[in-house]
């Protein structure tokens, strides 16, 4: 008599991990050997699984990676130069904890954003915020911010990721604006915070991309001298699925 009750009570607490599972303990009759701890016990497992689920999914919305990737389907096989040894390092994701960077950089095709995709998912599976933007998106953001009085908020927003992912950086020479943005965002994140950064140039040409050299020291420097390198090279793996 009390199953409907239960039941409609563990609905309104929104308990649902403990709803689905007394609704499987209700249709088994596996579960009558058990003792009430034992039941108890399983049926908190269940929530706990349930809010796990939803906060990683949540994650992973917020972080709106490009591809859909995962950090055990990385290829290791492709000759492009990628170091088995220190993925599987980063994928602890101490770096994370740590607050270095990631820079990877390579020719187009070589795999630089499905990395970037892969470590973020795994960040997300461990609970971290992440954030993924293409550079000229992110840009864009920051340029309406400005004029529709958002900035701010933008700033603090980004800030407070765990991993801000910037890729296809150095696709063109930074405008003043540009480089006072970017500025802004690596000052915010500096030793609380991780950034990954892909591109298609290598790292000694990006002074180049952020063009006043003042500020291309400050950026590179709250960037560059607390990052792990991947440099890939070889041939296109795109090119490759496709033939």
């Amino acid at each position: 008599m009390l199953k409907i009750p239960t039941m409609e009570k563990l609905q309104a607490l929104k308990l649902n991990g403990m709803l689905k599972g007394l609704e499987e303990q209700n249709a088994s009759q596996e579960y009558e050997s058990l003792s009430f701890d034992e039941r108890l016990g399983l049926l908190i497992d269940r929530e706990t699984i349930e809010r796990e689920n939803r906060r990683l999914k949540t994650r992973l919305k917020q972080a709106k990676l490009r591809q859909a990737a995962c950090f055990e389907d990385i290829d290791y096989r492709h000759p492009r130069g990628l170091d088995k040894s220190l993925m599987l390092s980063l994928g602890n994701c101490s770096w994370i904890k740590e607050h270095q960077n990631i820079l990877i950089t390579g020719a187009t095709g070589v795999g630089k954003s499905y990395l970037a995709c892969a470590l973020a998912h795994r960040a997300c599976l461990e609970g971290y915020k992440v954030r993924y933007y293409r550079s000229p998106r992110l840009f864009r953001e920051l340029h309406a911010a400005q004029g529709d009085g958002t900035y701010l908020k933008l700033l603090s927003g980004l800030s407070k990721f765990h991993v801000l992912i910037i890729d296809d950086w150095g696709l063109e020479t930074l405008k003043d604006q540009q480089r006072n943005d970017l500025l802004e965002v690596f000052e915010d994140r500096h030793g609380i915070s991780s950034t990954m950064v892909t591109s298609q140039l290598p790292v000694e040409h990006w002074h180049e991309v952020v063009g006043n050299p003042t500020i291309a020291d400050a950026v590179l420097d709250r960037l560059v001298h607390n990052a792990y390198k991947i440099a890939l090279d070889g041939d296109s793996m795109r090119r490759k699925k496709a033939s």
